[in-house]
């Protein structure tokens, strides 16, 4: 299964640590994010990749030039962002008319993407793709999801004072080939995946919850969580 790596974010939230460094090569325990993402996706037999890039691109660039993935790497230069939807759908094809994971490469994940790939075949014959959920200890900084008993996804709610749970969105997709039709039909609407495309698939979204380790490291107190935390 091929994969697109949203990389393109500045970082705003975590300057100054991101004025010389782009969010997606920030270390965590001396390595770059980016890295970790391809170390990890590469050993659940995933591949090719496909990395946006926008803020300090040359940076990604040269990173990927000196590493093991040198060949399996596909960089696409953003000069204006085009929003996390506009770049899936500007790459569609990437994807070879199969399935394939969409992820937002600025958080530390540490999932079983094996078992995320087996519930997403497993899906309701219904559901258009399948997203990655995990429970946070800080629900109105995330996208909260409701379900029914099937696990599909039935109410979203992004980023509330008070949202109605903590079963939050991993940002961290299988895009079924079905779905791509509709995406491609939908250009001129879907920009934000989150804004646009979530809420125009209500009761078509598979879930699989990681218990494992998910932290969006945009804030510098998330960073250093992830630094410290185990594994």
């Amino acid at each position: 299964m091929r994969a697109i790596l949203l990389a393109a974010g500045i970082g705003s939230r975590l300057r100054p640590l991101t004025n010389n460094i782009p969010k997606c090569l920030m270390p965590i325990k001396g390595q770059p994010l980016l890295g970790i993402w391809l170390d990890h996706l590469s050993q659940a037999n995933i591949g090719l990749f496909l990395i946006n890039t926008h803020y300090l691109a040359d940076q990604v660039k040269s990173f990927i030039e000196a590493s093991n993935y040198k060949n399996q790497v596909t960089l696409v230069n953003e000069p204006n962002l085009e929003g996390t939807a506009g770049t899936l759908i500007k790459n569609i094809d990437f994807f070879q008319a199969e399935d394939g994971l969409l992820i937002h490469a600025d958080n530390y994940c540490l999932a079983d993407f094996i078992a995320f790939q087996e519930a997403h075949h497993n899906r309701p014959p219904e559901c258009l793709m399948t997203m990655m959920t995990f429970r946070t200890d800080d629900p109105s900084s995330c996208g909260i999801v409701d379900l029914n008993e099937r696990g599909i996804v039935t109410g979203f709610y992004e980023k509330l004072t008070k949202p109605p749970g903590n079963l939050a969105n991993g940002a961290i997709y299988i895009i079924s080939k079905e779905l791509f039709p509709l995406l491609i039909k939908k250009s001129h609407e879907f920009t934000d995946f989150s804004k646009d495309v979530i809420p125009a698939l209500l009761g078509k979204i598979y879930t699989y919850e990681t218990n494992s380790v998910m932290i969006d490291i945009g804030s510098s107190v998330a960073y250093e969580k992830a630094n410290l935390i185990s594994t």
